[in-house]
């Protein structure tokens, strides 16, 4: 892959979601696609069509038993999801409940008035509004007002490392930045690459500086580059993480060939399982990941811990990156409002959070705790489930809140960055010079 070409973000979420229920199913959409076949007075309601939308269809088939409503569930093949809601929007074959990825994500469909406003709904109905985590719910808006409800399992990024990597080096996990350049010592003088980098995939190289300015700057920083005000790539904290990038590379963090290595592949996570890496910075999807290539290794042998802190910076420890949930939104056309509120209620009810855990996934309504028990990875569950309920913010990845163009010219400057072709000065001026469209 070379620098120019960056895997969509988005796209590899679906692909992820699907790694981490283990099975891909992929029928047929329903007849006609999405937008036709409902009966009159329905909801319809477009999901990302994988192995987990069985926690929807079930959502929806208890939705129409309970007489609430009636709705029918259009599973859309997440190859072009995006482009086909694009023009499904404001046409009279728009969905009236959809999968998103939050706030950023729906934010042209709200600015253009597409959108139901769900700030009334959550204000009238303060019990449902409570019953999901905040920093979660939060990521489902765009300004001041709710567009989304959330709807999946969390996936948080995380330090993840090789236990017995460290024990043979006699070393703890790190919780400081001190710890990482120690450790990075360590390792490299006993021939162990100190983190495995995806360095083909530049979304995976963007989790770095995602945490680093979060923890420099706070979440302020990309807040504001977020809401369109692109001086925000001029924030301090932008210039400090791209040099603290550069040391990481120049201390043999990444090793020496982490350009070629990918993540869809298997190539980074096999380092990790294999000992030839002792750590890797990647979503919680890494766990079903490891599961599947090397079960007796990720049940026994990986760790996971947080972001460590770094000094004098500005960024709260206990702050999250990575994809908070997926959300439903409503169209502003919906035809029958009341109904799709109550359909959206089913999103917090106990037998949705129960199926979601069945799934391997991590709810996020408060009381999902109770249900994490019957994971098949209790300790995993758990762990992502107080990170993100302890969070004060839940910033979403980078690539997937700019516009698409931004997006992907923002990965382009990144990986450049990564393979010295980009000094942290340069990438602050690159970055502030993208098309905000």
């Amino acid at each position: 892959m070379g620098v120019g070409e960056v895997l969509s973000r988005r796209a590899f979420l679906g692909r992820a979601a699907v790694g981490a229920f283990g099975l891909l199913t992929l029928p047929a959409c329903g007849p006609g696609g999405p937008g036709h076949g409902v009966g009159p007075g329905a909801l319809d309601v477009w999901v990302w069509q994988d192995a987990a939308d069985k926690v929807q269809q079930a959502a929806v088939d208890r939705f129409n038993a309970s007489g609430a409503g009636r709705a029918r569930l259009n599973r859309v093949p997440g190859d072009g999801y995006e482009d086909k809601l694009r023009v499904a929007i404001g046409s009279s074959k728009a969905p009236d409940v959809f999968f998103n990825w939050g706030g950023a994500s729906v934010k042209e469909y709200a600015d253009a008035g597409e959108l139901l406003d769900l700030t009334p709904m959550l204000q009238a109905d303060t019990a449902f509004g409570k019953a999901f985590l905040p920093s979660v719910l939060q990521a489902g808006m765009v300004g001041d007002r709710y567009y989304g409800i959330p709807m999946r399992g969390t996936q948080p990024v995380l330090v993840f490392y090789n236990k017995a990597v460290f024990a043979d080096a006699g070393v703890s996990p790190p919780e400081t930045w001190d710890d990482v350049t120690a450790l990075i010592a360590i390792f490299t003088e006993q021939g162990v690459t100190p983190f495995a980098l995806a360095g083909a995939d530049a979304w995976a190289e963007l989790m770095w500086l995602e945490y680093l300015v979060d923890r420099f700057g706070g979440p302020g920083v990309f807040e504001r580059v977020k809401n369109g005000d692109v001086r925000g790539w001029r924030d301090p904290a932008v210039l400090r993480a791209a040099k603290a990038v550069v040391d990481l590379i120049e201390r043999g963090a990444f090793g020496h060939s982490f350009s070629a290595v990918g993540y869809n592949a298997g190539g980074a996570s096999a380092l990790l399982s294999r000992g030839r890496a002792a750590m890797q910075l990647m979503g919680s999807w890494e766990y079903a990941n490891q599961l599947a290539a090397d079960p007796e290794f990720a049940r026994g042998r990986l760790g996971w811990t947080t972001f460590p802190t770094v000094t004098d910076g500005r960024g709260d420890p206990d702050a999250v990156v990575g994809n908070p949930n997926n959300f439903w939104s409503v169209t502003a056309g919906v035809r029958d409002p009341e109904a799709a509120f109550a359909f959206l209620r089913t999103a917090a009810e106990d037998a949705y959070a129960a199926d979601l855990v069945g799934q391997g996934a991590v709810p996020t309504t408060t009381d999902a705790a109770s249900f994490l028990d019957r994971s098949a990875d209790p300790a995993f569950a758990r762990f992502q489930y107080d990170l993100v309920q302890r969070a004060s913010t839940f910033t979403v990845s980078w690539d997937q809140a700019l516009p698409s163009a931004q997006a992907t010219g923002m990965l382009t400057l990144i990986r450049k960055l990564f393979a010295a072709q980009l000094a942290p000065a340069e990438l602050v001026e690159a970055l502030t010079a993208l098309p905000r469209g």
